[in-house]
């Protein structure tokens, strides 16, 4: 049995302590899981079999089960139940992964999957202390970005910042600061267009005030980019214009078997041929989407020869570059639509925007195959490869 892509859809990405900054991530949650279903209204709600979704920061606001939260917020019958992935940045596609073998296993014919991060409102964290009413002070640590409360036994060089790991790639690969900053220009200037030409008008809906992507710089150029100090190295490469910003936002997918057309009302927009998991040392986790692709290609029974569109979370410019090097890709297959270090970088919800943008692109340029990747920080990458189908599973 096959899993099929019938429907994607996410709300605008905003700036960390910007437009989307007063709202809850499971109201951000809720919300798109409720603009998916009124894009099905024939579907029974209480047909979905899963709820799955991905999530990064679950300490705050999300009640550790955002994915159930959201799936009551929103108004689904109370038996649909909800689970919640997390696998830091690639936690909506892993979200994805798993509906889709949850399909293919026959366990439910219909699978709502997606993601939320509001990186804004995630919470700072107390260490409780080994014994009560400690005379000295707590400090509080932030749950934003990256490593907090760190064992002890973890060695060093797995532990540094995820711009620390992205120089160290960029030392080891030689990709410089100029065509960092070109890469991510590009990113701008093709996102932009992107709006400006309606290609997001049916995949987002607005959020609170917010109806478009707030980190998108259009008026961008190499040498607004070329005066921006690096941000981890006084020597080093990686800046603010070339990194991906801390971002608010929630995505959604709806996925089922061929036979739950006549049920969800859509044909679908894709197939699920091919997934794919690989892991490095933590320090390399930039490069992890590498061998993730190539599995994922190999269980759809493709090369990269075959690959008409490409959608790579831009996490940093300088892993987005190292990773389209090995696989030997055209670069202009690469996120044609603008990437993340222009739309933004909300933890959890990018993977499902990343396969909901894809599955759009291939119909957009008439391919037939497409590949979704993301890195993950402590080491990881996850891959996905869809087959257009054109109207029909």
């Amino acid at each position: 049995m096959s899993s099929y892509l019938y429907s994607a859809v996410r709300t605008p990405f905003g700036r960390f302590n910007g437009a989307l900054s007063g709202v809850r991530p499971d109201d951000l949650a809720a919300g798109v899981i409720t603009a998916l279903l009124d894009r099905a209204p024939r579907l029974d709600p209480a047909a979905i079999g899963e709820v799955v979704w991905g999530n990064a920061n679950g300490a705050g606001e999300e009640n550790r089960n955002v994915g159930r939260m959201a799936a009551l917020l929103a108004g689904l019958p109370t038996g649909v139940p909800g689970t919640t992935v997390n696998r830091l940045c690639g936690s909506s596609l892993d979200a994805a992964m798993i509906g889709s073998r949850t399909i293919e296993s026959g366990d439910a014919e219909v699978v709502l999957a997606g993601g939320v991060e509001s990186m804004t409102r995630a919470p700072w964290v107390l260490p409780k202390p080994a014994g009560g009413f400690p005379a000295g002070d707590l400090a509080a640590v932030s749950t934003t970005l990256g490593w907090r409360l760190v064992n002890p036994r973890m060695p060093k060089e797995w532990t540094v910042s995820l711009g620390e790991a992205n120089e160290l790639l960029q030392r080891k690969y030689g990709v410089g600061r100029e065509r960092q900053d070109a890469f991510a220009l590009r990113s701008h200037r093709l996102a932009a267009a992107a709006w400006d030409e309606g290609f997001y008008a049916d995949l987002v809906v607005p959020a609170g005030d917010l109806e478009r992507d707030e980190g998108i710089r259009a008026d961008s150029s190499m040498e607004k980019l070329a005066a921006l100090r690096p941000s981890f190295r006084a020597d080093g490469t990686i800046t603010a214009g070339n990194a991906s910003p801390l971002s608010d936002g929630a995505s959604a997918l709806l996925l089922g078997s061929a036979a739950a057309a006549d049920r969800i009302g859509l044909d679908p927009l894709a197939r699920v041929a091919g997934r794919g998991a690989s892991a490095l040392d933590p320090q390399d986790f930039g490069y992890a989407p590498v061998e993730a692709a190539d599995r994922a290609l190999a269980r759809a029974g493709i090369g990269w020869d075959d690959v008409g569109a490409v959608e790579l979370n831009e996490a940093f410019a300088v892993q987005s570059l190292v990773c389209v090097d090995a696989w030997g890709v055209d670069p202009e297959i690469v996120n044609t639509r603008g990437g993340a270090i222009a739309i933004g970088h909300p933890l959890g919800a990018s993977g499902a925007r990343v396969l909901g943008t894809l599955a759009k692109v291939l119909r957009e340029r008439g391919e037939r195959w497409g590949v979704a990747a993301i890195c993950i920080g402590v080491g990881q990458g996850l891959a996905v490869v869809l087959e257009n189908t054109e109207g029909g599973a």
